[in-house]
This record gives C-alpha cells, structure tokens and sequence, in this order.
C-alpha cells in the first residue's frame, strides 16, 4: 500500500505487499522486498537493496553517499537483509570501490541514530544499540550485540558472539564469545550467557573459558598463546574460529584486563 504523499521513482522495484508510508521518499535503482515496511520520512537512495518483511522507521536514510572523499560518484549498493529492523535516524551509506556494498545482515537490530558507514558488513542477527557508530570498512559478525553509544575505528572487526559494553572505544580487534568493557576497551571474559542462549552446551563454553585463560589470563604474549592452542587443544570449531580470527586480525586484538 502506497501513500500518495509518498515519493516513489517510477524505476524504483517494489514487491508486493510493501507498505510506504506518507513523506517517505524512493529514488532510483532501489529495490524493495515483499512485506517490508517504509515509515514516514524515511529516504532510500540509490543502491538500496532491501529485503523481505524489513521495518524501517522515521527518519532513517539508506544507502546514503558515502562521507569518503575518495568517492567518485561510482555505483554501489547498501544491502538490508531479511527481517532487520532499522529504528528512528538510523544512517547507512553505501559502498565505495572497496567492496562495492554496505551489507547489514538478516534478523538485525539497529536501534536509533546508529551510522553504519560505507563498506561494512554486518552479520546476521547482530544488535547495534542506540547511537553506535561505525566508521567505515568494520565488520561485525554474526550474533554480536555492541552497547549504545559505541564507536569503532575503521577496519575493526569484532567476532561473532561479542558483547561490548555501552560507551565503548574499540580500536582494536575483538575476538568472538567474548565480552569487552572498560577504557581502554579490554577482555572482560567470555560471553557465556549469550552463548547459552543459543545452544551452546557446557563442554562448547568450558573449552572456550580454557581457550581464553591461555590467550588473556596466564601472561602469554599473543603470539605464544596461539602456539599453545595449536599444539594443546585439539581441533574444534571454536577453537578453530577463535585461531582464524587471531590469525587474520590486521589490527590486532584487545588487550586482557591485566595488562
């Protein structure tokens, strides 16, 4: 159902059963799920590519030109993924030649006034608290949850299963099941509430409690702790994620609470 008080760009694609509300605004070369919901004052610009039974609330813009000035006018998309809810004042803008898109995963939250700046991904199921800020080229995995009022530094990447707390500063590499908190942002354990939340067994969370005493609790530098786990622990799939995460980190990861 679409409001005559809409603006719709007759190339626009809409799918069926989309309801966009009065004063919203669509331009070109933007594409729209069935079911999803396009509230008052939102704007979707070009390169927006929405999906499925979304909800987008006042004021949100999409696929916004990005804040980088290297960026020529070249075309580029942003991504919603299915059944993500984008909240009041939420920004996202889209790719530049990095990775040609912005992606925000399915069955995400992004809670109010949040910026998710050009080239990041976001996974699934992640949450983005209110007034987070994302500088461009971070990647959050997939389950991670970063407390409102946070900001990230360019080409952080924080894994999947975090939990950071509100007011954060993280410049570093963050790496999954954990929990990250103080200034400057630093190991805070893992996350075993989440973790238990969605399945994880008591072996799965005491194995990766192990994993991380080595990495952050008896004093090893980085380096030698990921040589401990190699040889001590036998192969899993958190272990082997939490390795490949250490392995791949350009930034490098958090520092532990004792250091």
């Amino acid at each position: 159902m679409n409001q005559p008080l809409a603006y719709i760009h007759p190339q626009a694609k809409i799918a069926e059963n989309v309801v966009i509300e009065p004063f919203a605004m669509i331009h070109k070369n933007v594409e729209i799920g069935e079911g999803t919901w396009i509230g008052s004052h939102v704007t979707i610009m070009e390169g927006a590519r929405i999906g499925k039974n979304c909800k987008i609330f006042p004021g949100a813009v999409i696929s916004g030109v990005p804040q980088d000035l290297k960026f020529k006018g070249e075309e580029t998309t942003a991504v919603i993924g299915d059944n993500t809810v984008i909240r009041e004042y939420v920004t996202v803008s889209r790719g530049t030649t990095d990775k040609h898109t912005t992606i925000v995963g399915k069955n995400c939250l992004i809670m109010a006034y949040v910026h998710i700046a050009h080239d990041c991904v976001i996974g699934d199921n992640v949450i983005l608290v209110n007034a987070v800020q994302l500088a461009g080229h971070v990647q959050v995995e997939d389950y991670a949850i970063v407390g409102g009022a946070s900001v990230v530094h360019q080409f952080v990447r924080i894994g999947s299963h975090v939990i950071i707390a509100g007011g954060s500063l993280i410049g570093k590499d963050v790496p999954p099941f954990s929990k990250a908190a103080r200034d400057p942002l630093r190991y805070c354990g893992i996350n075993s509430i989440g973790l238990r939340r969605r399945g994880f067994t008591n072996d799965q969370i005491n194995s990766i409690q192990d994993i991380y005493r080595v990495l952050y609790i008896k004093g090893h530098n980085t380096s030698k702790a990921v040589e401990i786990l190699e040889i001590d622990f036998p192969p899993s799939k958190e272990r082997d994620e939490i390795l490949n995460f250490i392995r791949s980190s350009d930034r490098g990861i958090m520092k532990g609470s004792g250091v």
